[in-house]
């Protein structure tokens, strides 16, 4: 009588835990599948060379954001919202594991309609990046920020003085374009970071690399990032090393290179 008890217990024992794993399980589903989107966009990117983001910008990139299918509405007043990925290069050039954030912004003007658009971010300096592991960076205020160059043949005279500390740009209908995104909002994704590291954590951890992941998916990601970038690894996922030049490294005193040079003592 009492196996029996026990037995018939069984049933209802699993359908409680699956109520309470079902639920992280399917949250961690979605952070997947952002980063296999994100992959996607990278892996694209490299094959459009001649009408993307130039290699030099990426080559010289402190971090990259890239925000799948970001949704913009608008009528008289209008919004765009997107959520998406970060990487960060380490002193040692190498990319951190991926920090999940939030793009948002709004626009004001004669407009109507509806469109859904990939973005790429591409940070050039420390500075440009380290105010979002505080929560929030605004482009155009807590970092400058222009629209990107496009296609091989582009140059630093894209912008006149090349101090942006952001690069954007956007792609729909296959082509990437530079974008301004002035007053756009990128913040941490907290839940999400929570949902697929299985913890609550900051992004500041994961750019420390003090959280680790075996997600296949963001190896692929990382893997797809290192392509498109003079990196062959990044700290977390793979833990190969970078392909920084020795003339790179000593530019810049920690092995990343980027542009404009950062000041070793800025004035």
């Amino acid at each position: 009588m009492l196996q029996t008890t026990r037995t018939g217990a069984w049933p209802a024992l699993l359908a409680t835990v699956a109520c309470f794993t079902a639920p992280a399980v399917f949250a961690q589903g979605r952070e997947e599948a952002r980063l296999i989107t994100a992959t996607e966009v990278m892996s694209e990117l490299r094959q459009s060379r001649d009408e993307a983001i130039p290699q030099w910008l990426l080559d010289r990139a402190y971090g990259v954001v890239v925000v799948p299918d970001v949704v913009k509405v608008s009528f008289w007043l209008g919004g765009r919202h997107g959520k998406g990925v970060m990487v960060v290069r380490d002193e040692a050039g190498r990319f951190s594991n991926p920090v999940f954030v939030n793009l948002s912004g709004g626009s004001f003007g004669p407009q109507i309609g509806a469109q859904s658009t990939d973005v790429v971010l591409v940070f050039t300096t420390r500075k440009g990046v380290e105010g979002i592991t505080d929560g929030k960076v605004t482009l155009g205020a807590d970092a400058s920020v222009a629209a990107g160059p496009v296609g091989r043949t582009a140059s630093a005279a894209t912008d006149a003085s090349f101090k942006a500390e952001v690069y954007s740009y956007s792609r729909s209908k296959g082509l990437f374009i530079g974008v301004a995104l002035d007053g756009s909002a990128l913040t941490i994704d907290d839940k999400s970071n929570a949902g697929f590291y299985g913890r609550k954590v900051s992004a500041g951890d994961i750019l420390k690399g003090a959280v680790s992941t075996t997600s296949n998916n963001a190896q692929r990601f990382l893997a797809a990032i290192a392509s498109s970038t003079a990196a062959t690894g990044a700290t977390g996922a793979s833990g190969a090393a970078p392909a920084i030049t020795p003339s790179e490294s000593a530019a810049t005193g920690s092995g990343v290179k980027t542009y404009p040079l950062e000041e070793k003592s800025p004035k």
